[in-house]
């Protein structure tokens, strides 16, 4: 049978994106209940599974920890994958994004997906002091970081923009490697 063939019997999956654009003129608290909403309601509906982004800036934007939203979420939910799409981990100390990695995998019971990205917005990465060529090679840097933290090593690492020393996380993923 041809790759082709068997292909095509694939079950079709279904999934969803939910860009943190929002109204300026809304309540932000309705706007993030309403994204929760959704995502419940694409659970009902059978999708596979629904990415939260984050952003900083922008003011329609609102969605800045995609974490904390999802862990919101996968108490309203019972079978969506809860994607981060993404961490914009140039922002974050890569032992912090681990830490929070991990807990939302095992409060998930392993439906956690993890995303991510140098961060979109120029003006993000501005207000934070971060000039926007180096968040590409510090998305890399922190990657290789956490990736070993999921794997269970002890890490120590020296950057321009982040120090660990004998970093180790509290306890391994839920998943199998890892998230």
């Amino acid at each position: 049978m041809t790759k082709e063939k068997r292909m095509s019997h694939l079950p079709l999956k279904h999934g969803l994106f939910l860009p943190p654009f929002h109204k300026v003129t809304e309540s932000p608290t309705i706007s993030l209940h309403r994204d929760m909403e959704i995502i419940r309601w694409a659970d009902e509906l059978g999708f596979d599974e629904a990415w939260v982004g984050e952003h900083h800036s922008g003011g329609f934007e609102i969605i800045s920890s995609p974490e904390i939203l999802l862990a919101a979420v996968a108490e309203r939910t019972r079978r969506i994958r809860l994607g981060t799409g993404v961490v914009s981990l140039p922002y974050h100390n890569p032992l912090m994004v681990a830490n929070r990695i991990v807990q939302l995998d095992h409060m998930t019971q392993g439906r956690v997906i993890f995303g991510v990205g140098p961060g979109l917005l120029v003006t993000d990465a501005r207000m934070l002091g971060i000039d926007p060529q180096h968040t590409r090679d510090r998305m890399a840097e922190a990657l290789e970081v956490i990736v070993r933290l999921f794997r269970g090593e002890t890490v120590s690492h020296t950057s321009d923009w982040f120090v660990l020393k004998d970093a180790r996380l509290h306890f391994a993923p839920f998943q199998l490697p890892h998230p």
